[in-house]
Formats: C-alpha cells, sequence, structure tokens
C-alpha cells in the first residue's frame, strides 16, 4: 500500500487490500496479545509458586486455560489455507424425501447456521426462501459473511440426517429424515468470471417468501438459468427486482467458479451435482432425538450428546475435528 501508485488503483481493489491489510493487522495484534499476556501469567505463577501462594495459583490455572482455548482458536485459523477459505460462504439447504417433517429439518438446520453465524459476529442474508406447505422449508439459500466463513462452513456440506419422534405423526412414530446442505465460496469482484448473456434465460416471478405485501404484488423475483450447464438460480429476497438480478447473478459467478475449480481439480462434477442422493447411508452427520440423544459426525466419529447447544448453533466442535482431519 505504501507504493507509488497506490491510491490510483480501482476503488474496489483498493478497497479489497485494505480490509485485507486489516484482517493481518487484527491477526498479528490478536498473536501478540495473547504472547504476551502468556508471558504474564507464567511470571506471575513462578511469584505464586515461590510464595506458596494458592489464591493466586487459581486464578493463573483459570488464566492459563482461557489462553489455550484461545490459542487453540488461533489454531483452527492457521489450518484454512486454501484461498478461497477467507471468503464469504452461500449456503443451499434442500430437503430430502419425507414431506412436512423433512421441510421442519432445513428450518431446524436454517437456525442452526443462523445461529453460528450471529454468535461469530457475522451478517446472514437469505437470497432464496421456498416456505413448506404446511411448516417448515423446502428450500433456503442464503450467505453468512465474515472473516473465513467458508473456510469453517466449507465442513457441513453434505447429507444431513435427523432422527426423531415426529411431531407431525399422529401415532408418535419415530421418523429418519434427510436434508442437503450446499456450501459454496461467494465470488469476490477480484475474480473475473465472465458469462455470456446469451447463456442466459431470466424470467421474473412473484416472491414466495417472507418481505411484506410490496414484495409479493409485484413480479421483483428473478430466475436465472444458465443454458450450457443448467445452472440455475433465484433470488427474491430483496424488493428491487434490479437488487434480485444482481444477487442472483453473484450466486450464478460463485457456482461457475466452483465448477471450474472442480475441473481444475480433475473433478467431474459440477457444484449443482455434487450431492449424492437425499437418501439413507450417504450422510456426514447424524443428529438423534430418540431413543437417545446424540449428534456423531460420521467422518471423524466426533459426537456430542448436547443436541440442544448443537442445534443453537454449537457445531464449533466438529468443524474443528474436520479441518484438522484434512
Amino acid at each position: 500500500m505504501a507504493t507509488p501508485g497506490f491510491w490510483q488503483k480501482d476503488q474496489e481493489e483498493v478497497s479489497r487490500l485494505s480490509q485485507e491489510r486489516a484482517w493481518m493487522r487484527e491477526l498479528l495484534d490478536a498473536w501478540e496479545k495473547l504472547y504476551k499476556e502468556a508471558e504474564e501469567t507464567r511470571i506471575l505463577a513462578e511469584i505464586a509458586h515461590e510464595e506458596n501462594d494458592d489464591t493466586v495459583l487459581k486464578e493463573v490455572k483459570q488464566d492459563v486455560a482461557r489462553l489455550q482455548r484461545e490459542v487453540k482458536g488461533m489454531e483452527v485459523t492457521s489450518l484454512l489455507g486454501d484461498p478461497d477459505d477467507k471468503r464469504n460462504a452461500i449456503l443451499a439447504i434442500n430437503a430430502g424425501a419425507g414431506g412436512t417433517e423433512a421441510q421442519d429439518w432445513v428450518e431446524m438446520l436454517f437456525r442452526m447456521y443462523t445461529r453460528w453465524g450471529e454468535e461469530k459476529g457475522m451478517d446472514v442474508q437469505v437470497i432464496d426462501y421456498l416456505p413448506g406447505d404446511e411448516a417448515g422449508i423446502k428450500n433456503v439459500t442464503f450467505t453468512i459473511a465474515g472473516p473465513y466463513a467458508y473456510g469453517y462452513l466449507k465442513s457441513e456440506h453434505g447429507i444431513h440426517r435427523m432422527v426423531r419422534i415426529s411431531p407431525f405423526d399422529a401415532t408418535g412414530r419415530r421418523h429418519t429424515t434427510f436434508a442437503s446442505v450446499s456450501v459454496m465460496p461467494e465470488v469476490d469482484t477480484d475474480i473475473k468470471i465472465e458469462i455470456d448473456e446469451n447463456d442466459l434465460r431470466i424470467d421474473t416471478f412473484r416472491a414466495s417468501g417472507p418481505g411484506g405485501q410490496h414484495v409479493n404484488k409485484t413480479s421483483s423475483a428473478i430466475r436465472i438459468t444458465h443454458l450450457p450447464t443448467g445452472i440455475v438460480v433465484q433470488c427474491q429476497n430483496e424488493k428491487s427486482q434490479h437488487r434480485n438480478k444482481d444477487m442472483a447473478m453473484k450466486v450464478l459467478k460463485s457456482k461457475l467458479y466452483e465448477v471450474e475449480k472442480n475441473k481444475l481439480d480433475q473433478k467431474k462434477y459440477e457444484i449443482h451435482q455434487t450431492q449424492k442422493d437425499i437418501a439413507w447411508g450417504s450422510q456426514i452427520r447424524s443428529y438423534v432425538f430418540n431413543p437417545y440423544r446424540l449428534v456423531k459426525d460420521h467422518r471423524t466419529n466426533i459426537e456430542d450428546g448436547n443436541i440442544e447447544r448443537v442445534m443453537d448453533g454449537g457445531i464449533d466442535v466438529f468443524i474443528d475435528a474436520y479441518l484438522r482431519m484434512k
């Protein structure tokens, strides 16, 4: 940034590099703060040990436990080395077979990720939302914007299975239902994805999700079909048709970027076809509410018996284990 002519660069490039510098400064400040606190705690421990001061030693023990937690958090960040990891995340959750029960499961997962993002101080915005016929959500697409959002949430890509006594079954039977979670990095303006307008079919329709009277009375929702790949994206959250189109194009660029990235990695599938059948045997994680209460990740074998905490956004234990495994 100190080089001659830097401030004559394109404003978006200046903004991007300024944000990157701010993030680096924040990371260095956090590390220097931890290092200083660890040194001070070490000295305090030595003094307390020499003087047999149990009260201070107890305080030191608490400080050490806190420092270990904070260092562990920085360790996880250091595992995020892919260039896409620092990007915002685009998530899409779709219900599997199972009707209202599956749609309720989508809503529960949507709430789980929303709570996770909010607790991290990240911004959650709905792009597309299709409510269920009786309850829940058929499918929802949303962004979680914040440092390393994609890096953390890429661990959630796959099939999520729920087992419980369904509140929608009058006979009180136990049901198994599935939902697919797709996670993509949001493409920034510094990545150029060329899209030929002739390759697009753009349709407008009336929005069906939340948004007040205006959004339901006008054909402000946008659906874009990319004809060469068959990728379909839509956005209906904004009142303006123009803003809905901009957001839909951003999602389309992210999907096309992921397709090209997969080609470079010699993967023979496209991002909208990466999911296996939303059914038994392909799940990455199971959430069991009955006959016992347990969440188990089938890739890392990490388990958590506090299912309420997990459904309230407490998924860091699974994210951490997945990143360390990778």
